[in-house]
């Protein structure tokens, strides 16, 4: 299956899920109906940014998008076996490190940043407490969180809370690497 159909059937699954139509899910995600469709009939390649508001209106991780709906919840992925996705306006790629549906709070994603490229998320407060932990491999990168900016190097590691505006920048010449570690709290009450 390719990542856009992969994408599509997972999204649809997450919305039928929770019993979402497409308006709903549009009003909950801030983003538009026909776009909902067309990434669900595989049609679209969607953004990290619009895959992302897509994630908050579902109450899930944005590497959760990537997972196969009916996968099994083995312990080990191969790296041949790890999903590979771009981001078709910044060019970044990211891999799915951990394996898909295995019953664990945490999922790693591994990163390449491009030089010169930025995303900007317009991330919010979520049903699910999102943690995540920036370990930074080879490069530099500079990330905001709110108001804050922090400008990382090999071996930094920057943890904040999925519950604010968040931006990736690589002003930089030479492509950035790093690894994303992602928890969920549960269910908020």
């Amino acid at each position: 299956m390719d990542i856009n159909a992969r994408i599509a059937a997972r999204v649809s699954f997450l919305r039928k899920e929770r019993d979402l139509s497409l308006d709903a899910l549009a009003y909950k995600s801030d983003v538009s109906r026909s776009m909902i469709s067309l990434i669900e009939r595989g049609q679209s390649s969607a953004t990290a940014v619009v895959l992302e508001k897509l994630a908050a209106g579902l109450g899930v991780t944005l590497a959760s998008l990537f997972e196969e709906s009916a996968a099994s919840g083995g312990p080990l992925v191969r790296r041949s076996e790890q999903l590979e996705w771009r981001d078709p306006q910044s060019g970044y790629v990211r891999r799915n490190v951990s394996p898909p549906n295995a019953q664990s709070p945490m999922q790693i994603v591994d990163v390449s940043f491009p030089a010169g490229a930025a995303v900007a998320y317009e991330t919010t407060e979520r049903d699910r407490s999102v943690h995540q932990q920036i370990w930074i491999l080879e490069g530099k990168i500079d990330i905001t969180v709110g108001a804050d900016t922090y400008s990382l190097e090999p071996g930094d590691c920057l943890a904040f809370r999925l519950d604010r505006p968040t931006a990736f920048h690589n002003p930089h010449r030479k492509p950035a690497r790093y690894m994303v570690a992602i928890t969920t709290d549960t269910l908020r009450s």
